[in-house]
């Protein structure tokens, strides 16, 4: 330090043992520490920081003689090793007269004098040891079964003697020495002790501790919440026949199947390439981000990945308002914070379902919220939120998607038009699914198709050669066209 002031004094006071007990506490300059008795006030030069040595209380008239000589003589101030407790007189002098009074009980005065030495000096030896002190302290504080990142932090900042604290930081790496971490996501990182050597020093010790017990924060907090998590990915992906028998399960992870469930589902898109996979550096960011952003909200939330996709679920009673509207809110803000998480080279597409209740409500939910991004993004609606369309074919081909079984069974009638390639087979889905649902009009066909019947006709002679079915059967006509349906609803996943 440049300057030793009583304001720097009173800051370092958890450090060094002291309180303040009357007068000001201002930028007045401490020149130098000296020990002597109340009875030698009087003869100290000006800007000298006094101890007063000694147990028992000073008598209040010997108080009352040193606070006048003290201000007569501009002294720095005056500290007590002793409890002290000022009667109104000497509080009085002590305001008027411009002399700051501080204790400590039980300190030694030479050592306590040694300390101030150190900070009136300045220096590496002063910086280390206020850095050491500060570890010390902020390692004490870590070991106490309530600890948390911001008592931490306040005892850092008290035993430093300058103010420093946590702040969002997007850029940071969980290697930076000065990052607050949970695992390996930062959370944010140190600042504010500007050039301060003994900040310097102690910040990556600090920042440490304060990653250990945000990692045991967020692991007694969500601990469940992901257990519940993974039960959600599993009931979304298992077989129908089989949802009735996650109640169980559900109900030990204390999640209520019984409620209300909406779900929104995540989807990455690279802008160069569409097939690529998303970075998988991002995901638990993301998770942490979800986690937090919905700590404090009523409603009970779940966040799950299925591989890159995120499914967002919000669950409550049945029939609270709108309920898919809050889920919106805190979806979008997900999505906003994927987008600066990779950069412009990804997108990332939002679908929303609607509230429905039970196991297979949940399911359905998920199933909309999949097909509603999915569909956007096959109709090049990239990283824009989608709503589901709940009405006619388009709902009961939603059920039907959410079912594995029946994607497979399905996806098997069209799987000798995939030895095309991908994108005539695409053409050729669109081209069949057009001629089926015109009732098997070739001009009516075109029209949607914007071809001529002829040209028409010709696709449809190489479909029939290649599935080796009888269009003209309606039972095989209908199997055919909701296949084309199913295919087309998932086409963003081809």
């Amino acid at each position: 330090m440049a300057q030793l002031t009583i304001t720097d004094i009173v800051a370092q006071g958890d450090r060094l043992g002291l309180q303040h007990c009357a007068g000001p506490v201002d930028e007045r300059a401490v020149a130098r520490v000296d020990v002597a008795s109340l009875e030698l006030v009087g003869t100290v030069p000006a800007g000298t920081l006094v101890l007063v040595p000694g147990e028992e209380h000073p008598p209040p008239y010997r108080l009352d003689v040193a606070l006048r000589q003290a201000s007569a003589r501009g002294v720095a101030g005056l500290v007590f090793t002793t409890a002290l407790t000022l009667p109104d007189t000497a509080a009085a002098l002590a305001r008027r007269g411009g002399v700051p009074v501080l204790a400590a009980p039980g300190a030694r005065a030479a050592d306590l004098a040694l300390v101030v030495d150190r900070l009136l000096a300045g220096g590496a030896s002063e910086a280390m040891m206020r850095a050491s002190d500060a570890v010390a302290r902020a390692t004490a504080v870590a070991a106490e079964a309530d600890s948390t990142p911001e008592s931490i932090l306040a005892a850092a900042s008290r035993t430093l003697g300058c103010e420093i604290e946590l702040v969002e930081d997007p850029a940071v790496t969980w290697t930076a020495p000065d990052a607050v971490c949970v695992g390996e996501v930062p959370i944010g990182r140190l600042t504010g002790a500007g050039s301060d050597p003994a900040a310097t020093v102690a910040l990556p010790v600090v920042a440490s501790l304060m990653s250990r017990a945000a990692q045991r924060r967020m692991s007694d907090r969500f601990a469940p919440t992901q257990s519940r998590a993974d039960l959600i990915v599993e009931l979304v992906l298992a077989e129908s026949s089989r949802v009735e028998g996650f109640v169980g399960q559900a109900a030990m992870l204390g999640l209520p199947l019984q409620l209300s469930h909406v779900a929104a589902w995540l989807t990455p898109t690279g802008v160069a390439n569409p097939v690529a996979r998303a970075p998988r550096s991002a995901q638990p960011a993301l998770e942490l981000f979800a986690l937090r952003l919905v700590e404090s909200r009523p409603e009970m939330w779940h966040v799950a990945f299925v591989q890159d996709d995120l499914i967002l679920v919000s669950t409550e009673e049945h029939g609270a308002g709108d309920h898919q509207r809050r889920l919106r809110e805190v979806a979008v803000r997900i999505q906003e914070y994927a987008r600066t998480l990779t950069g412009h080279g990804w997108e990332y597409t939002l679908g929303l379902g609607t509230p429905q209740t039970g196991a297979t409500g949940l399911r359905s939910s998920a199933a909309e919220a999949r097909i509603a991004a999915e569909s956007a993004i096959a109709a090049g609606r990239v990283g824009g939120v989608e709503l589901t369309d709940v009405t006619g074919l388009r709902r009961v081909l939603l059920d039907v998607y959410a079912s594995p079984t029946s994607r497979s069974l399905l996806a098997d009638i069209l799987a000798p038009l995939d030895a095309l390639g991908p994108e005539r087979a695409q053409v050729s889905v669109q081209t069949l699914l057009a001629y089926l649902a015109h009732r098997n009009s070739l001009a009516q066909a075109g029209r949607e198709l914007n071809l001529h019947p002829n040209a028409v006709g010709y696709r449809l002679k190489r479909v029939r050669e290649t599935l080796q079915l009888d269009l003209d059967d309606p039972d095989t006509r209908f199997a055919v066209e909701l296949a084309c349906r199913v295919r087309l609803l998932g086409a963003s996943r081809r």
